[in-house]
C-alpha cells in the first residue's frame, strides 16, 4: 500500500528557553547543519551557543507565535489536511527536529498498512542542511524500525514549471496594491563549503558566478545554482526587468564564509541606492516560520526603513495556498498511478 510522508523543519514546543534549548541542541548537533567533527561541534553548540542562544531565540519565537501554536507547525498541518482531501493515499506529517518526529509519522503510515512511501522534503532546493538531512534521517529510521518499508524521494522541485507558476502567482497576489521599486529574493544561507561538499565532480563549483552558467551534474545538488534558477524563472514568468530584482542569503553563523550577498547588507545597500519601496520574498521556504516572520517581516523591515527606505512588504510563503496544494496533489497522485516522479528534470 502506498502513502505520503511530508517532512518540514520543525519547531520548539513553546516559545520558552526550556523548550527552545533541546530543539536547538538537536538542530545544531546535526552533522549536516554544523559539519564540524563531533567533538568540536559539541564544544561549539553545548559549550558556547546553547549558553545564550535559547533565551534570545525564545524571545524571537514569542514575537511570531500564534494562538494555535508554532506557525510552521500549524501551516504544515493545514497543508497536510488539505492534501489528504486531494489523494486517496494516507498522508502523514513529520518534522526533522522537535517532538513531532519523523519516526512517529512513519509509524502512523505503517499502522495504516503503508509499506511503499513517497518522501516529500518540503524544501524546493537541495542543501545538505535541509533536504539531504531529511532524506538521511528517514533512511536511518527505515533501517532501524521499518525495514520492510520502501522509500522513494521526491526530488528538489525548484525549477518545475508547475512550482514556478504557483510560486509566481502567489508573489503576484502578494504584490497587489504595493507600488514596489524593487523585489528582493531572500534565500536561507548556507556555508560556502557545503556547496563544495555537495559537488560530485569535486571541481565544478567555484562559487564565482560563472560555474552556475555551465551545465553540470553538480547542479542537481548545488543549492546556489538552484536558487538563482528559481529567481530567474520567476522573474521571467512575471515579466520583471533585471534591475527590478536581486537575490540574497539570510541566516548565517559567524566564523565561516557563507553564500553572499547577505540579506541584511542588501537592505542597507538598496535603501542607500535609492530604492524606496521594497518587496521581499523567501522562496527557500514553502511555509512561513521564524526566519520569514521574524527575521524578514519584522527585523528586515526595521533595517530597511532605518537605512532610508520608505515602504516595505514581506510577501508570505505559499503556505496552504489551494493552488500549491493542488500542485503537490498532482505530483503525489502521478506517483501513485505511474510509480514515476517527474518534478525536477536532471541537468
Amino acid at each position: 500500500m502506498k502513502g505520503v510522508l511530508l517532512v518540514n523543519l520543525g519547531s520548539p514546543d513553546s516559545p520558552t528557553p526550556k523548550d527552545v534549548k533541546p530543539y536547538l541542541d538537536e538542530f545544531l548537533m546535526d552533522e549536516r547543519v554544523i559539519d564540524a567533527p563531533k567533538w568540536l561541534r559539541t564544544i561549539l553548540v553545548r559549550g558556547i551557543i546553547l549558553q545564550t542562544r535559547p533565551k534570545k531565540s525564545a524571545e524571537a519565537y514569542a514575537k511570531i507565535w500564534w494562538e494555535e501554536g508554532s506557525p510552521l507547525i500549524v501551516i504544515s498541518e493545514r497543508f497536510t489536511n488539505k492534501l489528504k482531501t486531494e489523494t486517496k493515499m494516507p498522508v502523514a506529517l513529520g518534522m526533522r527536529y522537535g517532538t513531532m518526529t519523523i519516526k512517529n509519522a512513519m509509524q502512523e503510515l505503517k499502522d495504516k498498512g503503508v509499506d511503499d512511501v513517497l518522501l516529500v522534503p518540503l524544501y524546493p532546493h537541495y542543501a545538505m542542511s535541509s533536504f539531504e538531512t531529511v532524506v538521511v534521517k528517514v533512511l536511518e529510521e527505515q533501517e532501524a524500525s521499518f525495514p520492510g518499508m520502501k522509500i522513494t524521494t521526491l526530488p528538489a522541485f525548484y525549477k518545475h514549471p508547475e512550482f514556478i507558476k504557483v510560486l509566481s502567482e502567489s508573489i503576484k497576489d502578494g504584490l497587489k496594491g504595493f507600488d514596489y521599486d524593487h523585489i528582493l529574493f531572500s534565500y536561507h544561507g548556507i556555508p560556502e563549503r557545503h556547496i563544495r561538499k555537495n559537488d560530485p565532480t569535486r571541481f565544478h563549483c567555484k562559487i564565482d558566478g560563472t560555474c552556475c552558467n555551465v551545465n553540470s551534474v553538480a547542479h542537481n545538488t548545488c543549492y546556489r545554482h538552484q536558487v538563482y534558477d528559481t529567481t530567474k524563472m520567476v522573474k521571467e514568468y512575471l515579466g520583471l526587468q533585471e534591475e527590478q530584482v536581486s537575490t540574497s542569503f539570510q541566516s548565517r553563523l559567524a566564523g565561516d564564509p557563507w553564500l553572499k550577498p547577505y540579506t541584511d547588507y542588501e537592505f542597507e545597500r538598496l535603501a542607500k541606492e535609492g530604492k524606496k519601496k521594497l518587496a521581499v520574498i523567501t522562496p527557500a521556504f514553502v511555509s512561513d516560520c521564524l526566519e520569514t516572520l521574524e527575521e524578514i517581516a519584522m527585523e528586515g523591515k526595521e533595517q530597511f526603513l532605518e537605512a532610508g527606505g520608505a515602504d516595505y512588504k514581506h510577501i508570505p510563503c505559499m503556505n496552504d495556498n489551494d493552488a500549491w496544494v493542488k500542485v503537490m496533489a498532482k505530483w503525489v497522485n502521478d506517483w501513485e498511478e505511474t510509480n514515476k516522479i517527474d518534478v525536477a528534470p536532471s541537468t
